[in-house]
């Protein structure tokens, strides 16, 4: 299953008209329940009404998930909300399993990129009218953030915050460089020449021991900046042809691209067979670091690392940046009764209004309260890239896109390492990518 522009088109806009609608029977339901609150939160008579909720974080993600369930749980002795943390790396194939078992937890974090197949297989509820009878408030989030839990007009999923590519630098190294204003911001001449004379001048003033620009040779994070830089340009970003059939990536947009992303690394802007980057950055041997801003915790506690920053450059014709979401989506499951409903969305909405715990992690929250609160402003950091949540570019909604983007990954890596030009580098993606699909993904009816 493919869902385009077309598909979003109702988006936003659609999920706000459906709450104004629903508010009236929304506070009747609330007024009706004796186990609920005025708003519709679960009030449990008797033992607490235990969840279990399954996450996929690691480092600081887990560290401050944790302690915002055990507050939660602190704050509503009615509910008893259970963390399960598993690594990412199989998080979705024991997820799914256990949703077709029968086994699944009550609660789940899914990103957005996977929400398509959790959506078309009905692995998923739609949450539009329980999330309702809780009171959140659908208007309070960010509407790009909120966009892409939405299908077909009816959400699928709380967003709980955005996690984009953003720039790191070291203040020490640019300042050593004369490239840092007097603001500590960095000095980046405008276009894609401008940000090359900025690592050049890096390079020429700090010489081979610091990397300008630190990024892998292996992994995802060239197609991240690939995927940034087309998406800046005028009628870039565009991935599948208007059907969903087939590849649409093999242009003159996203060759400019991937041609500038591949120059970076000919000409050792970006120093060959870095294994990781996060490291190189943390160890003080980076000036620049295109990495999520899921760093920005880590950073922030390292001793001895003076470090800014910004939202990807905008090179070409606008700002955007490759970024992605977690959602809390309730998995279909036999037996979820109205009370476990109920309470799985009292905690989804505790976690939106609470954004600003989730945002020490680093990332961006959905809450436009929370990013606009003193508690949100009050941290370091966060505010120089809040905006990117307005413009983050999402993967396209396809059922496969975890493994396409897996196909990127392979062949980027071949052409990093000189095995393929930027030019075959895509003809060969496209044609493994148009395989991958299969003849019948256009109609939705396949599924991996």
């Amino acid at each position: 299953m493919f869902w385009g522009s077309g598909f979003r088109a109702n988006s936003a806009r659609a999920l706000l008209a459906a709450v104004c609608i629903g508010l009236a029977g929304a506070a009747a339901l609330a007024g009706c329940a004796a186990n609920e609150t005025n708003n519709g939160e679960v009030r449990g008579n008797g033992a607490a009404i235990r969840l279990e909720y399954w996450t996929p974080f690691s480092g600081g993600d887990n560290r401050f998930m944790t302690e915002m369930v055990e507050r939660f749980n602190v704050e509503h002795p009615h509910i008893r909300v259970t963390q399960i943390n598993s690594r990412l790396d199989d998080y979705y194939s024991r997820l799914r399993t256990a949703i077709l078992s029968g086994s699944a937890p009550d609660l789940a974090i899914i990103h957005t990129t996977s929400l398509p197949q959790f959506v078309q297989n009905g692995y998923i509820e739609d949450i539009t009218d329980p999330a309702l009878e809780v009171g959140l408030d659908w208007s309070g989030l960010n509407a790009n953030i909120l966009e892409a839990t939405i299908y077909d007009g009816r959400s699928y999923a709380v967003p709980l915050d955005t996690h984009a590519l953003v720039m790191y630098y070291n203040k020490t190294h640019l300042r050593d460089a004369g490239v840092l204003d007097d603001a500590g911001k960095p000095i980046i001449a405008p276009g894609p020449e401008g940000f090359e004379r900025f690592l050049g001048q890096i390079r020429d003033r700090l010489g081979e021991d610091i990397a300008p620009l630190a990024m892998p040779s292996t992994r995802i994070d060239s197609v991240w900046l690939w995927w940034s830089l087309y998406s800046q340009m005028e009628g870039g970003g565009v991935f599948y042809n208007e059907e969903g059939t087939a590849a649409a990536f093999n242009n003159e947009r996203a060759l400019e691209a991937l041609r500038y992303v591949y120059g970076l690394y000919e000409s050792g802007l970006i120093p060959p067979d870095i294994a990781d980057a996060f490291k190189l950055f943390i160890d003080g041997k980076a000036a620049v670091a295109f990495i999520g801003m899921w760093g920005t915790g880590a950073f922030e506690n390292a001793p001895n690392l003076d470090f800014g920053v910004v939202p990807v450059p905008k090179l070409y014709d606008r700002p955007a940046a490759w970024g992605d979401s977690h959602t809390l989506a309730v998995p279909t499951k036999h037996g979820m009764t109205d009370d476990k409903r109920k309470a799985a969305l009292t905690f989804s909405k505790w976690m939106v209004e609470h954004g600003d715990l989730w945002a020490q992690a680093g990332h961006v929250p959905s809450s436009m309260r929370v990013t606009a609160s003193e508690a949100f402003h009050a941290l370091d950091y966060r505010s120089d890239y809040a905006a990117v949540a307005n413009y983050v570019s999402y993967w396209p909604r396809h059922v496969k896109q975890w493994s396409i983007v897996e196909i990127l990954i392979r062949e980027f890596e071949k052409m990093i390492y000189r095995e393929q030009t930027p030019e075959e580098t895509l003809r060969n993606a496209e044609e493994l990518v148009n395989a991958e699909m299969g003849p019948e993904d256009g109609d939705g009816s396949h599924e991996s």
